[in-house]
């Protein structure tokens, strides 16, 4: 191959690449949004299809199972057809789930469109995060890859906005809003037009370097590197061609090695467990419920819930600004000892909290407003550490041969460990709210040796130099 000498020394833009990665985060911002837009219609969805608890937990869950097989097959797909056509795929799956979902005339036709959305979460949330590494330029892959979380964050957040803002509106959520159409069928088509905009997006941007490299298209892969890291293009493409295994299409089996997984799979899936056993989702999916179940009012647990999502748009900024400075497992190490402290905190207030009459903890005083500070602390300790930094990790740390197929492994687990957290914390509720507590507790204290133990740093490595 050879490449025009004046090309070799164009000047990168960063700008560039960060319109790349922002495109690649919508599918954070819909990841996001679908898996929160839920919450404000399961009341309604349980009393419009008169459904059982059971049936409306399913509906609910039905998602995140979806989700595990989107982010288990997505890799592999992505090595074969190309990320673009990925993310073109998922927000048609975005798009189609939230009309769907709005039209719904019954619990399985219901979970049926929740399906497909759960699988457009799942490619999402495997593609966004490859892209971006393989785009980004060394010294800005920490902050970029940051965005995914950052998108994930804001469409959590935007989704509980939609959801209050229509419900205000209508007056319920089962009553009619616009077109006479009842309101929580609203909160499910509000997901269509950003999943439209990702669709357009992705048409617009181009394929992964790296990914071109792997089919043979060299010429493409340098004229998108001059663009993104400039320097001496032809030795970028020859380094990634190193890496690359041309013969064939990567496949599953070149993530075991000796009858087992490979080490750096485990890690990547001990990663994504542990996010999610530390308990973060108990907060967003339960929060209401749970300050509620305190001695909170309806209004007051919706505005803490409010502010829990802000605390974690803020803390994950501060991830973007500080992970390629500090590097990734500081930042790990940091946020693993805070979410201790603080979750063993909840597990002692709770766990010595009195009882009412119907079972519920209550809260008086200064044991209240001490769960209060320590779940928002939490929030802040997860949020610049545990939160974006496991994406990031994600990202980056497969080599190019496996990064697909390593990702798509690591965040089915992710999803199924989202799964069991989410639906054991209701019985776990049961039991006791310390006892819940406490076994989150032992998870970030888990999380602690995990990181020291295993993980490796990768600030400021290239990609091609990952083993």
């Amino acid at each position: 191959m050879t490449i025009q000498h004046e090309t070799v020394h164009q000047k990168p833009s960063t700008s560039y690449a960060l319109m790349l990665a922002l495109v690649a985060a919508i599918g954070g911002f819909l990841f996001g949004y679908d898996t929160a837009v839920i919450n404000g219609a399961v009341a309604a969805l349980g009393n419009t299809f008169q459904a059982s608890s059971v049936a409306v937990g399913l509906a609910v869950s039905s998602a995140l199972l979806g989700s595990a097989v989107g982010a288990f097959f997505s890799g592999q797909l992505a090595d074969r057809f190309g990320r673009i056509k990925i993310m073109i795929a998922a927000a048609v799956l975005f798009t189609v789930s939230g009309v769907g979902s709005a039209f719904a005339s019954g619990i399985p036709d219901f979970m049926f469109w929740r399906l497909l959305g759960g699988v457009a979460i799942g490619a999402a949330s495997v593609i966004a995060p490859a892209y971006i590494a393989e785009v980004s330029p060394a010294h800005l892959r920490g902050r970029l890859g940051s965005l995914q979380q950052l998108a994930i964050v804001i469409g959590i957040f935007a989704a509980l906005l939609s959801d209050y803002f229509i419900a205000v509106q209508a007056g319920s959520a089962e009553a009619p809003f616009w077109a006479g159409i009842s309101a929580w069928r609203w909160m499910f088509l509000t997901e269509v037009p950003p999943a439209i905009i990702y669709g357009i997006g992705a048409l617009m941007i181009p394929e992964s370097p790296r990914y071109l490299v792997a089919r043979g298209r060299d010429r493409e892969a340098a004229s998108i590197l001059t663009r993104l890291v400039g320097g001496d293009v032809e030795a970028k493409v020859r380094a990634i061609q190193q890496t690359v295994m041309r013969e064939r299409k990567p496949r599953m089996s070149d993530l075991i090695s000796r009858g087992g997984l490979l080490p750096i799979v485990w890690v990547g899936i001990g990663l994504s467990v542990l996010q999610q056993f530390v308990g973060i989702n108990v907060i967003f999916y339960y929060s209401s419920v749970l300050w509620r179940a305190i001695g909170f009012s309806e209004k007051d647990s919706l505005s803490i819930t409010v502010i829990t999502s802000i605390v974690n748009i803020v803390t994950t900024l501060i991830a973007i600004a500080f992970v390629d400075k500090f590097g990734r497992k500081p930042l790990l190490i940091l946020g693993s000892i805070g979410m201790t402290i603080t979750l063993g905190t909840l597990a002692v207030v709770f766990g010595h909290a009195p009882l009412d009459a119907a079972g519920n903890p209550t809260l008086q005083g200064a044991a209240g407003t001490t769960a209060l500070i320590a779940a928002n602390l939490y929030v802040f300790c997860f949020g610049f550490s545990w939160g974006p930094i496991v994406w990031v990790l994600l990202g980056e740390m497969f080599n190019n041969k496996i990064r697909g197929a390593a990702l798509s492994v690591a965040a089915a687990a992710q999803w199924i460990a989202n799964f069991v957290v989410s639906t054991t914390f209701p019985p776990l509720k049961d039991i006791g709210l310390g006892v819940a507590y406490g076994l989150y507790t032992i998870a970030a204290a888990i999380s602690l040796f995990f990181v020291l133990l295993l993980i490796k740093e990768t600030r400021g490595r290239e990609l091609e130099d990952m083993a």
